[in-house]
């Protein structure tokens, strides 16, 4: 049976977005996308249609970019090749290479998915789609990148979500005031 991980950036007063979706919070800091990589090994991605279209529209143009620091054209070279499952009722196609459309039922789509052998599978951002499969039991790992950031208001990482009791895998800080966290689940 495959894991399901979800990772996301989390300010310290539990918000993954400002109320209208903005990330521009995010403190970045290679150091924090290394020790992610260390973290867990995906070879799928889970998105929802806002963070698809994030991704789609920055990502694949950094991989043909030379001029972009190596670090990102790595991660850029990743994802390309990474299965992207996207979940939309809105969205008609995808077109970021290895990517594939699911409008079903997100629950029992990622329950088949992991079901299968292989790597890890990764819910990057996709807060409702996070949210959903965590309130279903789905989750086995959260990785948190906790920012030293307070906003006060905003899109909250386990709305709805009932109690969990998690365990400490890994805890990490950086010189930036990130903190990374691995949590398993039960």
């Amino acid at each position: 049976m495959r894991k399901i991980v979800m990772y996301n950036r989390v300010t310290l007063d539990g918000f993954y977005a400002r109320p209208n979706g903005d990330i521009d919070w995010f403190i970045n800091d290679p150091m924090v996308d290394r020790a992610s990589h260390e973290m867990m090994s995906p070879d799928t991605i889970l998105f929802g249609r806002v963070t698809y279209q994030q991704f789609e529209s920055f990502w694949p143009a950094v991989a043909k970019n030379p001029e972009a620091p190596e670090g990102a054209r790595m991660i850029a070279g990743e994802l390309n090749k990474m299965t992207k499952v996207v979940f939309s009722t809105t969205l008609k196609e995808v077109t970021w290479e290895n990517s594939q459309l699911i409008g079903g039922n997100v629950a029992k789509e990622v329950e088949k998915l992991k079901q299968g052998d292989g790597p890890d599978i990764v819910i990057f951002g996709s807060g409702t789609i996070a949210q959903e499969l965590a309130r279903a039991g789905l989750i086995d790992e959260y990785l948190i990148a906790l920012t030293p950031v307070v906003l006060g208001e905003g899109k909250p990482m386990f709305e709805g979500v009932g109690h969990q009791d998690l365990k400490l895998l890994d805890s990490r800080t950086f010189e930036s005031g990130n903190t990374m966290l691995r949590y398993a689940v039960g």
